[in-house]
This record gives structure tokens, C-alpha cells and sequence, in this order.
């Protein structure tokens, strides 16, 4: 969750496009109502979707073609097997593009390393290696989502409140976890 907007961040709003899965009347998701304003004043904000749609699934599958075909290359951050990142994985083979993915340890992320073990992506082992190849050494200013982290152990949901306090909820709300028998899972 969230990887959207570190890459805006990341490469500053006014070098960024952001691809829509909605109306550009709707900044979705409300969390990144602030950010999408000012790509909006400083970069550019693309959409294929008349004012008042919102986003469903099927959109963000659409979105994800022309996010792919607007990049050089792909990297895919995490993904589960019939996850919509795959589908982005698919326009990338047939456009030719090259992927990169983050390998994950064996039972997390199957997507990305069925990906490297069928030899279609290549693996970033080092940020600063990878981004190297690029020109420009890497800013690392944003700061690391704790809340993620610690919802990647899939903690209980008392001891998740007991951290991290209405996040929890925040969080749940918009999607970004599950809480299932008292366990918190990513979703």
C-alpha cells in the first residue's frame, strides 16, 4: 500500500504523471487527496474517465495499461498471482518493456518470484545499484511507513491498536488491511 505515492514523492510532484482510475473531478484515495492537488499544480494528472466516475475495479486495470505504456520500464514492488500488478506485468511483456521486481522470501509475494523464476523480470537487490543506472543518486527523504512493516508480520489487532492506535481503523476503512479472528493482514 502506498507505493503509488512514494514514487510521486520520490521523484518530485513536478516530475510525475499521475494515471487516475477515476474521474478528474475525484481525488481517490481521500489519504492522497494533499499529494494529488499538487501533482495537479505541478506535474500532470491523466485520467480516460468522464467527471463523477469512480474508481471499481476493472479501472484500475484500464489505468494500469497506459501507466505502463507511459514508462520506460516496470517495476513491481510486491504482487500476489491473479493480482492486478500481474495484469500490469502482462502489458509490459507485450510492449516489449523490462521488469524489475523486489524478491520476496519464499510464501510472500508470489507473483514477483514466479516472475524471476521463469526468467521475465530481474531482480533489485540494491536500490542504490538499480537507481544508479538512472544518473542521479537516490534521495532517500521519505520516511519508512512503520505501520506497514508492522502490519507485514500480520500482528494481533489488539497489539496493532495498541501501537498504532486509530491508524488501525483508518486503514482498515480504506482497504489497506483486513482484520480476520484477530489477526491484522495486508491486503
Amino acid at each position: 500500500m502506498g507505493v503509488d505515492a512514494i514514487a510521486h514523492k520520490g521523484a518530485g510532484e513536478e516530475n510525475t504523471i499521475a494515471v487516475a482510475a477515476n474521474g478528474l473531478d475525484i481525488r481517490y484515495p481521500a489519504v492522497n487527496r494533499k499529494l494529488i492537488g499538487t501533482i495537479e499544480s505541478r506535474g500532470l494528472v491523466l485520467s480516460q474517465f468522464d467527471e463523477g466516475f469512480k474508481a471499481t475495479g476493472w479501472s484500475f486495470v484500464v489505468r494500469n495499461e497506459l501507466v505502463v505504456a507511459l514508462g520506460e520500464i516496470l517495476i513491481v514492488t510486491e504482487a500476489d498471482l491473479e493480482s492486478g500488478s500481474m495484469r500490469s506485468v502482462e502489458y509490459a511483456l507485450k510492449m516489449g518493456k523490462e521488469i524489475y521486481v523486489c524478491p520476496h522470501r519464499l510464501g510472500e509475494s508470489q507473483g514477483t518470484n514466479t516472475l524471476l523464476a521463469e526468467g521475465k523480470a530481474k531482480p533489485i537487490y540494491e536500490i542504490e545499484a538499480f537507481a544508479s543506472r538512472f544518473g542521479k543518486k537516490v534521495k532517500s527523504e521519505i520516511p519508512r511507513d512503520e505501520f506497514f512493516y508492522f502490519c507485514q508480520t500480520s500482528p494481533t489487532f489488539d497489539a496493532a491498536l495498541e501501537r498504532f492506535g486509530g491508524r488501525v481503523y483508518e486503514a482498515e476503512l480504506e482497504g489497506v488491511i483486513t482484520i480476520q479472528n484477530g489477526i491484522v493482514r495486508l491486503e
